[in-house]
């Protein structure tokens, strides 16, 4: 028998820095139409993608090795690689409506960066 872990916090999707920019940022590629980066996503902002344990940037993939809620507020170790590199990265990310979070810096008071879901 498996046991899914639910989790209160739905991150998943596709985030972007500023909601007017999705379409510059995301794109549907191939036959199952998923979501990725368009060519030049960091001009406008960049921003992830969240798929059930994954994590994807334009330059990084990282798989989700603990999650934490804490409110509306979600801790996260993901192990990240790059093509030149292995790490595992620990950040924060708190809610703040429902289609809109922010990053926070641990150690750094008040350092965010602002996400918003893309209805893409």
């Amino acid at each position: 028998m498996v046991v899914e872990k639910a989790h209160a916090v739905d991150l998943s999707g596709a985030w972007a820095t500023n909601a007017d920019q999705c379409s510059q940022v995301f794109t549907r590629k191939g036959r199952a139409n998923q979501i990725g980066f368009t060519a030049m996503s960091e001009q406008y902002g960049g921003g992830f993608i969240v798929e059930a344990d994954r994590l994807r940037g334009k330059f990084a993939s990282c798989k989700i090795k603990s999650r934490k809620e804490d409110g509306q507020t979600v801790n996260i170790i993901a192990g990240c690689a790059t093509d030149i590199m292995l790490s595992n990265v620990q950040f924060s990310l708190k809610v703040l409506e429902p289609n809109k979070i922010s990053r926070v810096f641990p150690g750094i008071m008040d350092m965010e960066i602002g996400y918003y879901r893309c209805p893409i």
